[in-house]
């Protein structure tokens, strides 16, 4: 198979009237690979901790983190099964760095960058070493890529499986294949698809790439086996997960509104593969990343038509594709300029950095900061330790709102959980059993100051569980609030008893 792959090159300076050549990359393939992975390593901890805040999704992660092993495998038989390879991988963190948020953080930036540098490799191999360093610089730069770049959940893990496992594949396409190499392969797509098996639509990708290429039938065999051991080996995981569907009843049917980012994402990337002109039977930046990108957003919006489930963070993985193929265009603009005005062509990737970084920056500084998220479950606790008094009561509504108690118990020292009949480490979930509503009712009038831990607006949503109807509803009719806190997403209200019922 002819692999397609430029290399710049220029005619011997000492040739009598040779133009004088653009410089290009250094020749080693390790330069083009480390800059983009250095570029978005040190890119990934600017503004890490931001501003000292956590939101409920990454909450979820830290509180799980600290749990033992054997409550971890207790809660993932109840619910977040999907995210069990993770919350693994994170316990062994915490328990040899600590709780914090780089360490929460951190394993993103570094799978980011991994991620980056794979693009790099991949770019360099089909499309030239420009194309390799301009991909592998923009992947980082892509505003899902920087949202996702410092998330405390499992997403950036999942884009770097799934950038290692699309250059595994394009490597057993270009040089001849080993079993180690077909089992390396289909090991980094099995891991990947344990970490979210929603992944498992990059092996949809790479068949769309093997026949776009017209691989020979013992490639397509070799590839079949390896990819059907890595699906068959996540196939436990989707069918226990769909037991636990109830997780994502939130998530709201597909509209067309919510076409329109895929549809833009897709149109900018028919536009990248434009200037590599694929031809059949050779493997391209195009036949590499436009199935790389389309078949996962095309695949997610087909699931979602039989259960709603389209969250682009699902799919994180397609931006490998994007980049891909924003990086080709980019070396195909130097090679098409070098022949003219080679001078100036050393200069369209640093010119076209330094206007994509500024027109981004407002991107990038928003995505760094606690609005960026719907809540920040660390603020809510700052303000349970100034407005707590001896003998008070604590009431969470909804239950979910346990996370902030969950991942600062400090805070809450002295206050008792009145409405909480089981933890959730022994109840095995992440926001414990609560009473019955007569139960917390009863509770509720027993007590002369009660501080309520809530989402504050846009965040909140409707009451509609008889527990927390139940909470309300005492609330307003025995109780007065006497001082509301509100902070990033979540409110603290601190209610005493009435002189008489309302």
């Amino acid at each position: 198979m002819s692999t397609g792959r430029t290399t710049d090159t220029a005619l011997p300076p000492s040739l009598p009237g040779a133009p004088r050549a653009a410089p290009t990359p250094p020749s080693g393939t390790a330069v083009v690979w480390l800059l983009p992975l250095l570029w978005t390593f040190v890119f990934g901890l600017w503004g890490l901790s931001r501003q000292d805040s956590v939101w409920r999704d990454e909450a979820a992660t830290w509180q799980v983190a600290q749990r033992s092993t054997a409550e971890i495998g207790s809660l993932l038989a109840n619910v977040d099964v999907v995210h069990g390879l993770y919350y693994l991988l994170m316990h062994v963190l915490f328990t040899y760095f600590g709780p914090g948020t780089t360490t929460l953080r951190l394993p993103s930036v570094l799978a980011t960058a991994v991620a980056a540098a794979c693009v790099a490799v991949i770019g360099r191999r089909l499309a030239g070493r420009w194309a390799g360093l301009a991909g592998g610089m923009a992947f980082g730069l892509l505003p899902a890529v920087q949202f996702h770049l410092q998330e405390g959940r499992s997403y950036a893990l999942v884009a770097a499986g799934a950038a290692i496992s699309t250059l595994l594949l394009v490597t057993v396409l270009q040089r001849p294949a080993r079993t180690r190499q077909w089992a390396a392969y289909s090991t980094a797509v099995l891991l990947t698809g344990l970490l979210n098996w929603l992944s498992l639509m990059i092996v949809a990708a790479h068949l769309a790439t093997l026949l776009w290429a017209r691989a020979e039938r013992a490639v397509l065999a070799r590839w079949a086996a390896a990819a059907g051991c890595a699906t068959a080996g996540v196939l436990p995981l989707v069918v226990f997960s769909r037991g636990q569907s109830a997780q994502v009843a939130w998530i709201p049917p597909l509209s067309w509104h919510m076409l329109i980012g895929p549809a833009v994402l897709l149109a900018i990337g028919g536009a990248g593969a434009l200037p590599d002109r694929p031809r059949a039977g050779r493997l391209s930046a195009a036949a590499v990343g436009l199935p790389l990108l389309a078949v996962p957003q095309l695949g997610l919006i087909a699931l979602s038509l039989i259960q709603p489930i389209f969250l682009d963070r699902y799919i994180l993985y397609s931006m490998l594709g994007l980049a891909l193929l924003i990086g080709s265009a980019v070396g195909a603009a130097i090679q098409a300029a070098k022949p003219r005005f080679p001078a100036a062509s050393r200069w369209i990737l640093p010119v076209t950095l330094a206007v994509a970084i500024p027109a981004l920056l407002p991107q990038s500084l928003a995505k760094r900061s606690p609005a960026s998220r719907v809540d920040d479950v660390l603020a809510a606790a700052s303000d349970i330790r100034h407005l707590k008094r001896p003998g008070d009561a604590v009431l969470f509504v909804p239950a979910d709102r346990r996370d902030t108690k969950a991942i600062t118990p400090g805070a809450f020292a002295g206050l008792r959980d009145i409405a909480l009949a089981e933890s959730p480490e022994k109840s095995g979930t992440l926001k414990g059993v609560e009473a019955e509503p007569d139960r917390i009712r009863a509770a509720l009038l027993a007590e002369r100051r009660v501080l309520l831990v809530t989402d504050a607006s846009p965040a909140a949503r409707p009451v509609t569980a008889a527990r927390e109807r139940t909470k309300t509803a005492v609330l307003r009719r025995y109780f007065v609030p006497v001082a509301d806190k509100q902070t990033r997403g979540r409110r603290v209200v601190v209610y005493e008893r009435r002189s008489a019922p309302r």
